[in-house]
């Protein structure tokens, strides 16, 4: 059985676009593949989250793979931190890095640029944490959209390295995986691109939020004065809605928003108001089960532990290898 591993960064809660671009496949993955799902609280000390913050957003996390329907009992589930062994990969393919392949990174440049003031080593080596994220687990499949794949081809380049000085075909090479052909891409509410949590929390609609938040974020999306002429092409603004709409709601009823827009009779807030409820019921049955977890402490601290105690057997029998293969080997 093939190897699958994916991270999250704990940067808050979870919106429609982690679920239908990536959580809805995690879930048919785990019926198939050896899945490791981690919460990547490593990563996000790039940005430096406060501690509450921190402890706050991975359970968050946590609770919300749950709720989405990830099964601790098929997938492996877990908290990066509570698996040292990761961070002494880390440094074993850190010491294989160079500097010129790491600072030319689009991700790192893009940072920069970005963050001035906060380019830490964090950021610089951040590829290097992810090979070793992946190359613990010897994983050839890595769930990862456009914006990654360049760090997975760093993770082969690192992991192919490790193998010629060392003369030792260990680490299998790692490729992107998207299990469905049909890619869901969630727009934003903004108008502008994809939804996330960068753009701010009036652009996602989250798997936690209330009835009345999403109502509100959706009456706020942006919009224009309407068509002109039947059969226009809508603008990117509208195709967002439009394309949020195919997610959330029957085929019926974007076939019926779509020829009152062009027959130019759409109204913007009949649209909005039965997109809105569309994205309430899609939601209900996470949001129902997100509150459950939630109240059980108990739970989340069973699957937590279970999590880190199988990570840790895979994690320990490559760090063995590797270690031998280095050649720190017992007296």
């Amino acid at each position: 059985m093939e190897t699958v591993v994916s991270g999250i960064r704990s940067t808050g809660k979870l919106h429609l676009g982690n679920y239908y671009g990536a959580i809805k496949n995690f879930i048919k993955m785990q019926e198939e593949y050896n899945c490791f799902f981690f919460i990547a609280d490593l990563h996000s000390l790039t940005t430096h989250p406060t501690p509450d913050n921190l402890h706050g957003n991975v359970k968050q996390v946590v609770v919300e793979y749950l709720a989405a329907g990830i099964d601790p009992e098929k997938a492996t589930i877990y908290v990066q931190s509570d698996v040292p062994e990761v961070i002494e990969l880390y440094l074993y393919l850190n010491m294989n890095a160079y500097l010129g392949e790491l600072e030319r990174a689009t991700s790192f440049k893009d940072k920069v640029r970005a963050n001035p003031d906060n380019v830490n080593a964090g950021l610089l080596t951040y590829p290097v944490l992810m090979a070793a994220d992946i190359l613990l687990h010897k994983a050839t499949k890595v769930p990862v959209g456009k914006d990654q794949e360049q760090h997975l081809e760093m993770t082969r380049t690192f992991g192919n390295r490790f193998n010629r000085m060392y003369k030792h075909d260990y680490f299998p090479e790692a490729f992107a995986f998207s299990y469905s052909h049909n890619l869901v891409k969630i727009p934003g509410l903004d108008g502008k691109g994809k939804m996330g949590k960068s753009e701010g929390d009036a652009n996602c609609i989250y798997l936690s939020d209330k009835p009345e938040a999403i109502r509100k974020k959706v009456m706020r999306a942006v919009t224009d004065s309407g068509p002109t002429e039947e059969n226009q092409v809508k603008p990117v603004e509208i195709q967002n809605l439009f394309d949020l709409m195919k997610v959330v709601s029957s085929a019926d009823t974007v076939a019926h928003f779509d020829d009152l827009y062009n027959k130019c009779q759409i109204r913007y807030g009949d649209f909005k108001k039965q997109l809105a409820e569309d994205m309430v019921i899609a939601t209900e049955p996470m949001r129902s089960r997100i509150e459950e977890i939630e109240a059980d402490t108990a739970y989340i601290r069973r699957v937590v532990a279970m999590g880190a105690e199988k990570a840790r057997e895979s994690a320990k029998r490559t760090i063995k290898d590797v270690r031998e293969i280095i050649g720190f080997k017992e007296f």
